[in-house]
């Protein structure tokens, strides 16, 4: 709604939905759309907290509306932003000449955790490291996105995307139909030529694919499951998995068959335990070896994590001038890094202010809000800087905008961020839209759902109503109207 109260023209089709049929129906669609993902088995698990971890993401029912016009403006920002992202990766693998220029610090990079040296010198197929990246956006009062983090290992969370849409499609046909929304179905099908599109050079014939995880005791398990059935390929664990000469294969009821291209959502340190954990059960011996052979292709690449790492994300914007000779079109959100002097002791004097994260840190942990922290917090993330300076970034408390959300039995405000999900092989691929996450508590911040966070469905619709206005306040729309009704809804 814009400040006066007033309806935005993108959401008129779900004011008039909610004229006609009232919270009480609302609501009701909510506790169906929870029926049907438990039904379904979507869950995510949280660990560390006793009892069950696997339980539902919460599931907003009003979607979140962008225009088609800034869809298109932030669409033509991340495929510039993912492109610099990988030549970064190429660069530091290969010849470091951003390094070489001083504009990034060589211990930062060189030195940093996320850093994998075994990489140096390898250049894999089509020099595409980040395959599949999640590039978080947040979004300010003044109607301004800014990139609040890159996702360039194993993003997660597209699986809700999906699940999202569909569970719409079914509670609100008519509502849905009325709005011109651009699809999100053909994500399996992007990722999946995506995949075949980093066939390795040795590889023969059409390109086979799996992916590799960890197994069903990871968070994310459900959505691996997902992901490969909807693109029709084998999920693999490392037991299924072995490597001769140099080439994995996959073990089958029909015997051994090889694998090209594997993506795995297991994190680089328990990937092979010849080369990096040797305690690791997860992973497949030796088949790092033969991804340097040019035998398979690991996606996303080892390594790629040095790309997101929070203390290289304030030099993103320096890699697209220096790579691309280009302005970013997407901003950062301005960033201070607690090992340096001078950001430091800004940090610890406005401490009160910021949010501090943790450099490495995921899932809302180890952060602090400022404005909503206790003094004593504020005296522990003190501490804990001093400590280990390094380990620590802070930013300011941004004005984020919010969405309305089914709140309880009321509408309200809730903060929101965006993932869209950026696909990259012989071509940029990007589904319109992307995982909108809701910090579901009253004031919050944190989207994350180990942290309480919700989920609703992203719409990028046409610019423009579908239908008039008075024609779309003469006629209620909604789930159970007819197809002649709904197509009366505007759409914004």
């Amino acid at each position: 709604m814009h400040e006066d109260g007033a309806v935005r023209p993108a959401y008129a089709g779900i004011a008039a939905w909610l004229q006609a049929h009232g919270l009480e129906a609302l609501a009701s669609k909510r506790a169906e759309a929870e029926a049907l993902f438990r039904r379904v088995g979507i869950t995510f698990a949280v660990y560390g907290e006793g009892g069950d971890p696997e339980r539902l993401i919460p599931f907003d029912v009003i979607p979140r509306i962008l225009a088609r016009s800034e869809w298109n403006r932030l669409s033509l920002g991340l495929t510039q932003r993912v492109k610099a992202l990988n030549m970064f990766m190429a660069d530091v693998y290969g010849k470091q000449e951003i390094l070489a220029a001083g504009l990034i610090p060589r211990a930062l990079v060189l030195e940093n955790e996320a850093y994998c040296p075994q990489m140096q010198g390898f250049r894999p197929p089509g020099g595409i490291y980040s395959h599949i990246s999640g590039i978080d956006l947040v979004r300010t009062d003044a109607n301004d996105f800014y990139v609040l983090e890159d996702n360039c290992r194993t993003p997660s969370g597209v699986s809700y995307m999906l699940e999202n849409r569909e569970a719409m499609l079914r509670l609100f046909p008519s509502l849905c139909s009325s709005h011109r929304l651009a699809p999100v179905s053909h994500y399996a099908e992007d990722l999946l030529e995506t995949l075949k599109d980093a066939a390795p050079p040795n590889c023969k014939g059409e390109p086979s694919v799996a992916i590799l995880t960890p197994g069903h005791f990871n968070s994310a398990y459900y959505e691996h499951c997902f992901l490969a059935d909807e693109m029709g390929v084998e999920v693999v664990e490392g037991a299924d998995l072995f490597v001769q000469d140099d080439i994995v294969f996959m073990r089958t009821t029909a015997g051994p068959k090889r694998v090209d291209v594997l993506y795995r959502r297991v994190d680089d340190d328990y990937l092979d335990p010849k080369v990096f954990r040797a305690d690791s059960m997860l992973g497949v011996p030796g088949i790092f070896a033969a991804y340097r052979a040019g035998n398979v292709t690991l996606a996303n690449a080892p390594g790629a994590g040095i790309a997101d790492d929070k203390a290289i994300y304030p030099f993103v914007p320096e890699m697209i001038r220096f790579y691309l000779g280009e302005t970013p079109l997407l901003q950062n959100v301005p960033t201070f890094l607690c090992e340096r002097e001078e950001d430091r002791a800004y940090v610890l004097a406005n401490i009160a202010d910021l949010v501090v994260k943790l450099a490495r840190g995921s899932g809302g942990y180890g952060m602090l809000i400022g404005p909503h922290s206790t003094a004593e917090q504020r005296a522990e993330f003190t501490r804990r800087i001093l400590e280990r300076p390094a380990d620590y970034i802070a930013q300011p408390t941004l004005a984020l905008s919010t969405v309305p959300c089914l709140a309880g039995e009321e509408i309200a405000p809730r903060h929101v961020d965006l993932r869209p999900y950026v696909l990259t092989g012989k071509e940029v691929r990007i589904v319109p839209g992307g995982l909108t996450r809701v910090a579901l508590r009253a004031g919050s911040l944190v989207v994350n759902s180990s942290q309480g966070g919700g989920t609703k469905d992203t719409w990028v619709v046409e610019d423009g109503p579908t239908r008039s206005q008075s024609q779309s306040q003469s006629q209620s729309g909604g789930g159970m109207q007819s197809q002649s009704q709904s197509q009366s809804q505007s759409g914004g």
